[in-house]
Formats: C-alpha cells, sequence, structure tokens
C-alpha cells in the first residue's frame, strides 16, 4: 500500500512557554511564524519537548489550536496524543483531530509497560479509531518500553501507521526496521546527534529539538543529504554536535527552553519536576549558541 509521507525533511519539536497564567500563547505564535519563516517542514506540537506531560487538556488543546492556527496550511502540524491508558489516548486523539491538525505522533505506553503484543493491540486499537496519519514513538530511555523491528513489521501492515519517530539510539534496530518495513514505515530520527546516520538507513527527516533555535540549518542539513550532498550534509551534522550536547546537558526540554531564552524569547522555566537550567551549563550552552549563530 502506497503510504502518506507526513513530510519529509526537518520537523520541530517545539517547546511550549509558560508563564504566571499558563501557556504563553503569544510567545508560541512568534515561535512557530520564526520556524516557518526559517524553512522548517513541520512542527509537532506537545510533544516530550512541549513539556505535554505536564499540560492540561485544555492548555493542550489551545497550544495546537494556535499552532494550526498559525501555520495556516503552509507547513503540517502533527500533534503528540500518546499514553499510557489505551482508551483515553482514543478519545484525545479523536478531540484533536477534530482541530485540524495533519497527523498524531503516539509514543509508546510508560510506567505500566506492556509487551510487544500489547503494544501491537494498543496501537491497532487507536489506529483503528481515528483517521488521521500516525507516526509511533520509541523512546525506551524514557518510557521503558521499546518497539521492536518485528513489532513494527507488524504495525507497518496498518494503513494510517506511517512512520516512527526512532530516539532509541539503536542505529542496528532502525537499520532492521529499515530493511523489514521498507516504504511501508517512514523512518524519522528522534535522536539531533544520529540525523545522517538514520537518513543514511533510509530516513526520511528529523523530528528535532535542534531546530527550535537552529530551524534553518536543521532544514538545510537535511535537506543537502536528501539532494545527494552528503559531504556538506556531514560537516554540518558534525559542526552542529558541540551545541547538539549543550541542548542535552541536561533532561530534554531544560536546556533548549533556556536556549529560547537566550535567544530573546520569553519562554519561562519548565514545570515541576523539571527545573532551570543550572548556571554553569547554561554558560556552555550561551557559548555554543553563539558560534553557530
Amino acid at each position: 500500500m502506497k503510504k502518506k509521507i507526513l513530510f519529509k525533511g526537518c520537523g520541530t519539536a517545539i517547546s511550549t512557554p509558560f508563564d504566571e497564567n499558563g501557556v504563553n500563547l503569544k510567545e508560541f505564535e512568534k515561535l512557530v511564524e520564526n520556524q516557518i519563516q526559517n524553512k522548517v517542514d513541520s512542527i509537532i506540537v506537545c510533544g516530550t519537548t512541549g513539556e505535554a506531560s505536564t499540560m492540561t487538556e485544555e492548555e493542550k488543546i489551545a497550544t495546537i489550536t494556535c499552532a494550526v492556527k498559525t501555520s495556516h496550511g503552509k507547513i503540517p502540524i502533527i500533534a503528540g496524543t500518546g499514553g499510557n491508558n489505551t482508551q483515553q489516548v482514543i478519545s484525545y486523539s479523536q478531540k484533536i483531530e477534530a482541530l485540524g491538525v495533519d497527523g498524531l505522533l503516539i509514543v509508546t505506553p510508560y510506567y505500566n509497560k506492556c509487551t510487544q503484543k500489547g503494544l501491537i493491540e494498543h496501537y491497532k486499537e487507536i489506529a483503528k479509531n481515528v483517521s488521521l496519519p500516525i507516526i509511533l514513538y520509541s523512546v525506551p530511555s524514557r518510557t521503558g518500553v521499546n518497539i521492536e523491528p518485528k513489532t513494527c513489521l507488524a504495525l507497518s501492515k496498518i494503513e494510517n501507521i506511517v512512520a516512527i519517530k526512532e530516539a532509541s539510539g539503536n542505529l542496528s534496530q532502525v537499520a532492521e526496521i529499515a530493511h523489514l518495513c521498507g516504504e511501508n514505515l517512514q523512518i524519522y530520527s528522534g535522536n539531533d546527534d544520529q540525523i545522517l546516520p538514520v537518513l543514511s538507513l533510509g530516513g526520511i527527516g528529523v523530528i528535532s529539538v535542534l531546530s527550535n533555535v537552529l530551524p534553518e540549518y536543521t532544514h538545510t542539513m537535511v535537506e543537502n543529504f536528501l539532494k545527494g550532498n552528503v559531504k556538506q550534509a556531514t560537516k554540518m551534522q558534525l559542526e552542529a554536535i558541540p551545541l547538539i550536547k549543550a541542548l542535552f546537558s541536561e533532561v530534554n526540554p531544560i536546556p533548549v527552553k533556556a536556549a529560547l531564552n537566550l535567544l530573546d524569547y520569553d519562554f519561562g522555566i519548565p514545570r515541576l519536576p523539571l527545573t532551570k537550567l543550572s548556571e554553569e551549563k547554561e554558560k556552555i550552552l550561551k557559548d555554543e549558541l553563539l558560534k553557530m549563530k
């Protein structure tokens, strides 16, 4: 079956600005507009980097609505709707579908975990109850659950499961997924330090934290690779490594939020249990940002 491609290139896992009243939608809109002007290929709202886990449903709906309205169809908007309660994920995904998003990013169930069979049943049930294209999200370091290659193969047979955000860090696993699933499951890198390795194994893009602060750079890096300019893409990947390291010096999205504030956005600080970036790491981050600007 011919699967829909939601986007090729750079999708930004966008941060969410908070103030004393909740989500600062004015500041969020400003970042979305900047991302579009600087050529990102998609925006992923209310994912890990967006701190969805500490947002109310009302806040998430307002933020996703703002992204859809601001984009005005210029680029695809994908919403994170994952969770560890299948029925809740379905009802929430249906609400989000009605907002006009282009796709859903659905992380594996966390805390209660599940078997590979449970993963297949979880995603099957969700896919059956929504019509939007779904990107699976495998990030075992956060959830304790890995989507194994054979599970990817089973899920790739479902029409509206179109892609996977692969953030396991295991390139051998990425290669096996690509080998087993072919064009039935597109692959996005979920790690900024592995964009080119994943593209070299047949990936079609990245869902990126780096592009919050370097949107055009990240877009151009992927574009260079996809157009065959591998040498330049490799140079860009390697040059960005110190900044990527600084952006993950504490748990994401702590550093990227600090980086956006350094770039004159008003994104506030993360919500507890996340905390403000340490002064020492902020200094390193500032130095690396200056080198890349």
